[in-house]
């Protein structure tokens, strides 16, 4: 059984012995990580199909959920979109819960005591996270992954939003963007013929007919259990796997550790797959009149595993200055204005629907997607990286006269709803919500945009339809369920 806490003490052991400076501020930032993870697992409980909910009453003082065994949990009136912590206590029947872990434990559903665990991480995580952060400088970073590593908290709305499982707070320390270390990328030799390679692997990445694959050095130790020599020291950004090289490109390396929902490995069909995509990406920012660009892939490797791989790809900062993720955007301030919200959610929108309407949905959360500003922080155009998991429909690519790619596996659908669902509840429940940060706020945003845009059928069911959105904590419980789950969310527009 897991021990609720267990995980915040073994923390506090460890950062007693590598950063006694930090014990204090770690021990005042776990009250509010624990109301920050149990803001997003109440949302989760509260939105998502769960088997075990039989109903939800909502009344004058909050929600209640009728539990299929008869128990109640009650907590206060849920906002689907809020991104600052609200939620400090639900009661489990006549109990106090106060601690996401430990409310998953006395729930006792099936997978439960998993996700318990992460979530007691999730906790430990962030209150680390938060205690490490020093006083924020007024002055706008000059480097890309100078914004990634502003982004503390990580997911907005996954309870497990700073779960690493398998990571020592030496380990977090060490390589999680948000402590602000070099993290040294070590070159694994593999023979070339015992590699899948597209794109142009650089030469300074060649020794002889061996390519050389930059290993992440947790990676080496964990997985490939081999020691690797120590390589060039790059800054994380904010997936944890993908670093920035000075000078030079982004690496997104392979990670075999579970992070939010997935384990972040490099498929041997997205190495295939990668060339393939990024041309095609250039042919659809033709289209897209300035308002969108694509990060190139400039070569992915695979030595035939998923373990040990590479994605090369140009740093979004080849397109302006000022290149955010939109996961930053909190940080600077701007979003407090409505006029800027609005002017920015019509700016992702024009771009997302018509890229849609062309034939392809992206999946553009706050991650993915990144924003160019002007000097006055204007919102100019957008940028998009990591292609992995988009979705493309031939028959809407071949109505509008775009050769189709010579694609296949999970990236081609002609599904009206994946389609639709990848892009709103990415783009949507996604990144403008976490950006305006409340329904109220998400609504003022979106019903001036919306007014300007063409009225496709997309559009409709963006304007008529709830809103989709993964049901990130159903995930969470259905471990022998592959593939995304998902749920539906009030429409802030109807």
């Amino acid at each position: 059984m897991h021990r609720p806490r267990a995980a915040e003490a073994r923390f506090a052991e460890e950062l007693a012995v590598l950063r006694p400076d930090l014990v204090a501020r770690y021990a005042a930032e776990l009250p509010g990580a624990r109301a920050a993870v149990l803001s997003r697992l109440w949302r989760g409980l509260t939105h998502e199909p769960l088997p075990w909910v039989a109903a939800r009453d909502t009344g004058r003082e909050g929600l209640t959920l009728r539990l299929s065994d008869g128990r109640r949990l009650h907590g206060p009136h849920p906002d689907p979109f809020a991104t600052a912590a609200r939620v400090a206590v639900v009661r489990l029947d006549e109990v106090a819960h106060d601690d996401p872990a430990g409310l998953m434990t006395a729930l006792g559903v099936p997978h439960g005591v998993d996700f318990a665990a992460e979530l007691a991480d999730s906790v430990a995580s962030l209150a680390l996270s938060r205690a490490g952060q020093p006083s924020r400088s007024q002055e706008w970073p000059t480097h890309d992954w100078e914004w990634e590593q502003r982004i503390v908290d990580g997911h907005p709305y996954h309870p497990n939003c700073r779960s690493r499982p398998g990571f020592s707070v030496a380990e977090q320390l060490a390589y999680a963007p948000e402590h602000r270390p070099l993290v040294p990328l070590g070159p694994v030799p593999v023979p070339v013929d015992e590699c899948l390679v597209t794109g142009a692997w650089p030469a300074e990445l060649r020794d002889g007919g061996r390519l050389l694959l930059p290993v992440h050095p947790w990676q080496a130790e964990h997985v490939l259990k081999r020691a690797v020599p120590e390589g060039t020291g790059a800054h994380p950004l904010m997936s944890l796997r993908t670093l920035a090289l000075p000078g030079g490109p982004h690496v997104k390396t392979a990670l075999s550790a579970r992070l939010t929902s997935s384990v972040r490995d490099i498929s041997v069909y997205s190495i295939s797959m990668s060339a393939t995509l990024s041309e095609f990406a250039e042919t659809l920012a033709e289209r897209m009149d300035g308002l969108l660009h694509f990060t190139r892939t400039l070569g992915a490797a695979t030595a035939n595993s998923p373990d040990l791989a590479a994605v090369l790809r140009e740093s979004p900062q080849v397109y302006g200055d000022r290149v955010l993720p939109v996961a930053a955007l909190a940080t600077t301030g701007l979003p407090e204005s409505p006029v800027w919200l609005a002017e920015f959610a019509r700016l992702a929108l024009t771009a997302g629907l018509r890229l849609l309407e062309l034939g392809v949905a992206l999946e553009a959360h706050g991650q993915n997607l990144l924003v160019v500003l002007s000097e006055s922080g204007a919102p100019l155009r957008l940028v998009y990286r990591d292609l992995a998991d988009i979705r493309v429909s031939p028959a809407r690519l071949a109505r509008h006269g775009i050769p189709v790619p010579a694609l296949s596996g999970r990236v081609v659908t002609d599904d009206e709803t994946a389609l639709r669902r990848k892009l709103f509840g990415s783009l949507v429940a996604g990144a403008l919500a976490a950006t305006a940060g409340s329904a109220a706020a998400l609504r003022g945003a979106l019903e001036p945009a919306v007014r300007e845009l063409p009225r496709t059928p997309d559009l409709a069911a963006l304007l008529e339809q709830p809103l989709p959105t993964k049901a990130l904590t159903l995930m969470r419980l259905s471990p022998g369920v592959p593939g995304d789950q998902w749920t539906e969310l009030p429409n802030p527009l109807r």
